[in-house]
């Protein structure tokens, strides 16, 4: 893998990424410190969240650790926004659970309810707490919100129908608020198949190889993959570019393949 070459697109920019203590969130805010905003990131364990946070360059992120789909941890979030930096220009909704695996006929209804609630409603809750929040002036900012979908919402997968479902309605729902909220705010997202990360080791761990040839780049995913292709939705690169869902999986479905 090449290379990306890194701009400024985001200088002078504040963007925010939901639960980036590590993997596809992680690179996707290291991208955007890269290209020059300030980034605040989130996650649910305080301690890992402090550990990545330290990790940037000093004075560029700040962590606030709680539960994605709590009110009151988004509504902290907002205001330190606001506090500390009196704008938000970029929010990148990247949350998502997979508690379950197995045929959708077997599926515990409770185990469903609960990655609806967090995919789906919760991509929701945080797009309108940013725009509904009166101190961070996403609409006059012209905000970009790019939410992280999956090629699973595209095409069935064996095993993980359920998360699949949630992000086909991630991916509807991107489509929906950017008519929505078009003018002043661009709504995209990006959907990959498997990238290498803990989140998705069940897909690929021991037969990594063997999964990588049905792509036809005969590789699996990387965080900086997503990670580019996030920060070319939300920079000015894309200023005519709204309810797309760009698909990053190296080719799987054109070849027939599913996540």
């Amino acid at each position: 893998m090449t290379e990306p070459s890194i701009g400024r697109r985001f200088e002078g920019q504040v963007a925010l990424v939901t639960g980036a203590s590590r993997g596809i969130g992680l690179g996707i805010a290291k991208r955007f410190q890269a290209e020059g905003a300030k980034v605040v990131i989130t996650a649910r364990k305080p301690e890992a969240l402090a550990e990545v946070v330290a990790t940037f360059p000093e004075g560029t992120a700040v962590g606030i650790a709680g539960k994605s789909d709590d009110a009151a941890h988004r509504a902290e979030v907002f205001d330190t926004i606001a506090s500390t930096y009196g704008r938000l220009d970029v929010l990148v909704t990247n949350v998502g659970i997979n508690p379950v695996y197995g045929q959708m006929i077997d599926l515990d209804l409770d185990a469903a309810r609960k990655v609806l609630d967090v995919n789906v409603l919760g991509t929701l809750a945080w797009i309108q707490n940013a725009v509904h929040h009166e101190r961070l002036g996403f609409r006059e900012n012209k905000a970009r919100i790019v939410s992280v979908s999956s090629v699973a919402g595209e095409v069935p997968s064996p095993g993980i129908g359920l998360y699949g479902i949630s992000k086909a309605a991630v991916s509807h729902l991107t489509r929906t608020l950017a008519v929505e909220l078009g003018p002043d705010i661009r709504v995209n997202a990006v959907a990959p198949a498997v990238v290498k990360t803990n989140f998705a080791t069940a897909l690929y761990e021991g037969k990594e190889q063997e999964v990588a040839d049905a792509y036809p780049l005969k590789r699996l995913g990387a965080p900086d993959d997503i990670a580019a292709a996030v920060a070319y939705l939300a920079s000015s690169d894309a200023d005519w570019i709204t309810a797309q869902v760009l698909t990053a999986d190296g080719g799987l479905i054109t070849a027939g393949g599913t996540a």
